[in-house]
């Protein structure tokens, strides 16, 4: 397992590739729920996401194969890994599944990176990029069972607690869980994690409930980010350890979270992005009377379109 001296390294590594993104304290009124909140500004990283953060830290941390680097994703990892090996100079083969929204697939053909479209879900596109990392020796860069990419994903923690020390809790939307389990590693339980998953999309409540990873249905307005079937067992194995909670948020209150986002700070999100708001706002998570709650905003990859019929 990672150490938070891997967190530390790989937030030196990654430093000038990668914003520093903000932390802003929003008062009660802000959202409508008359609750304080410390939220982290994710959706302002370079790709959109915080998946840059993993995708460099992999890229950076150790020599690269003549073949380059090939992904599987819903959207935002293959974003992530193909703008890094743009940027870098590495050839990027990235395997999206069809429920890939648009504007995701738009943002990878955007990197110049070689983009397969195919299978009905992530789990067809990992099946697809090992098959091609095994044939041609491209590293192949997963989107959350890999410790390079859950210490890159860890510096979000980092960031947040010297930015806004002194919080009680922090919720962190969960799809494979390399964000979470990053995250909850950094803070080592100095702080309360909880993860937020949609009801239709629960691989990480599954795993823990059950004590190991087991796949499960996935069924979300959510799907494309947090529609992970299995978060496998480097996930497991930290979550069990350093996350507190998992609750499940509702797609009607994921959707709500994208509208309060956009009136509260003109933040357009995507619904994986909004829904660590939208467990508070369904009332998935209930903070005790002055605890101080921080709320990641992890995602803006959004298809305008689509957000429009939302707000």
């Amino acid at each position: 397992m990672i150490t938070t001296d891997d967190i530390s390294a790989a937030h030196s590594r990654i430093a000038g590739h990668v914003r520093r993104t903000p932390t802003l304290s929003l008062d009660a009124d802000t959202f409508g729920l008359g609750l304080p909140l410390s939220m982290k500004l994710e959706f302002l990283q370079v790709t959109g996401t915080f998946k840059a953060r993993g995708a460099f830290n992999t890229l950076l941390a150790g020599p690269m194969p003549k073949a380059g680097v090939c992904a599987a994703s819903g959207g935002n990892h293959g974003i992530a890994v193909a703008y890094a090996a743009a940027k870098l100079g590495i050839p990027a083969k990235i395997y999206v599944p069809e429920i890939s929204s648009p504007a995701k697939i738009a943002r990878i053909r955007e990197t110049g990176a070689e983009l397969v479209v195919g299978g009905a879900r992530y789990s067809d596109a990992l099946a697809a990029c090992e098959a091609h990392a095994a044939e041609t020796g491209a590293l192949s860069v997963h989107a959350y069972d890999a410790w390079p990419t859950i210490a890159g994903q860890g510096t979000v923690g980092l960031e947040w607690e010297q930015d806004a020390g002194g919080l009680d809790t922090v919720l962190v939307a969960v799809g494979g869980g390399g964000l979470i389990s990053g995250i909850s590693r950094w803070f080592e339980k100095r702080v309360k994690v909880v993860g937020v998953e949609p009801e239709g999309s629960r691989a990480l409540q599954a795993a823990l409930e059950a004590g190991h990873p087991v796949d499960v249905e996935v069924n979300s307005i959510a799907a494309d980010s947090l529609g992970a079937r299995n978060v496998f067992a480097r996930v497991h194995e930290t979550a069990a350890l350093y996350v507190d909670q998992v609750v499940l948020a509702p797609d009607d209150a994921i959707r709500e979270a994208q509208k309060r986002l956009w009136l509260g700070l003109r933040a357009a999100a995507e619904p994986g992005g909004a829904a660590a708001l939208a467990a508070l706002i369904s009332g998935a998570y209930r903070p005790a009377p002055g605890e101080r709650v921080g709320v990641l905003a992890c995602g803006a990859n959004v298809d305008l379109a689509s957000l429009a019929a939302v707000i």
